[in-house]
This record gives structure tokens, sequence and C-alpha cells, in this order.
């Protein structure tokens, strides 16, 4: 019975720990192509890394990453279609 939950357990804190990197690793690059004036590719990366935090704070059942993550994933958005 132990074994039943702690493996679910295990896979989500595995996937959260991938998708956390992947998205700090989005961003980062974000920034760069921000530095660089890479745009639009600076915004993708940014929803990238947005989005991936965002389903890390759903993950960790974490309302301050899922709130801030949301905001500036409609931000952006709403940004991207005024153009």
């Amino acid at each position: 019975m132990l074994s039943e939950i702690a493996i679910p357990a295990v896979r989500s804190d595995r996937m959260a720990f991938t998708i956390k990197w992947v998205a700090s690793v989005m961003q980062i690059l974000g920034y760069t192509a921000t530095g660089f004036g890479w745009t639009p590719w600076n915004a993708y990366l940014f929803l990238g890394g947005v989005s991936g935090w965002l389903l890390v704070g759903v993950l960790w059942n974490d309302r301050a990453l899922m709130l801030i993550h949301a905001v500036a994933l409609v931000a952006m958005f709403v940004g991207l279609s005024s153009r």
C-alpha cells in the first residue's frame, strides 16, 4: 500500500524538477534574447518559461507560484495579441 502512494509522489517530484529547470533555462534565454533585441523570440521563450513555472505551481499546489505566473501569462498573451 505504501509503495502505491510513494511512486506517484516520486514521479510528480521528478516531473516538477525537470519542468522547473527547463522553464528556468527558457526564461534565462528569454532575458538573453531581450538583451540582444531578438523579438519576438524573447516573448516565445518567456511564454514557455512562464507556462512551465505555472505548471510547477499546479504540481506543488503552490498558489503564489500559480498566481504570479498566471498573471504573467495573461499579460504576455494580451501584449502579443495587441501587436
